[in-house]
């Protein structure tokens, strides 16, 4: 379980950073009215890549913490530390990764540039505000 929760806490780091790379890059791509070429495919399929990988730790770890063996759905509820931990952070974290999983899928359906990192840039940012958003930024630092 210790282990469990260190990659899953560990594997966070990186994954933020190259979400954070991949929004970047397609904000000032988009803006900047450049092209796409296979780096930007790369950077925007690693995002997918260690989001996915991120959200399979995280379902392992929630169902090996057994947050619903020791107390009720009302109780943790109630609970507002638990609540967070055990509903609110992987609900917003499961819709976050099905933002990235959205712009990627829609993005590659795009002929020309400007489509492209349009889509990537809605929806990365988007899974950005929600991933920066339900970070348990106490335990991070």
């Amino acid at each position: 379980m210790e282990v469990l929760q260190f990659i899953h806490s560990y594997w966070a780091y990186l994954v933020l950073v190259v979400l954070v790379l991949a929004t970047i890059n397609a904000l000032l791509k988009f803006f900047g009215d450049k092209e796409f070429d296979a780096k930007d495919f790369r950077i925007s399929l690693f995002a997918l890549i260690t989001m996915h990988i991120q959200l399979l730790i995280g379902i392992i770890f929630w169902f090996t913490r057994g947050y619903f063996d020791e107390m009720s759905v009302g109780e943790v509820m109630k609970n507002g530390a638990i609540r967070k931990l055990a509903v609110e952070h992987p609900t917003t974290m499961i819709i976050a990764v099905a933002l990235v999983t959205i712009g990627y899928s829609k993005h590659k359906k795009k002929l020309v540039s400007k489509p492209k990192f349009k889509v990537l840039s809605i929806f990365y940012t988007l899974a950005l505000i929600l991933v920066l958003s339900m970070i348990p930024w106490n335990q991070w630092f």
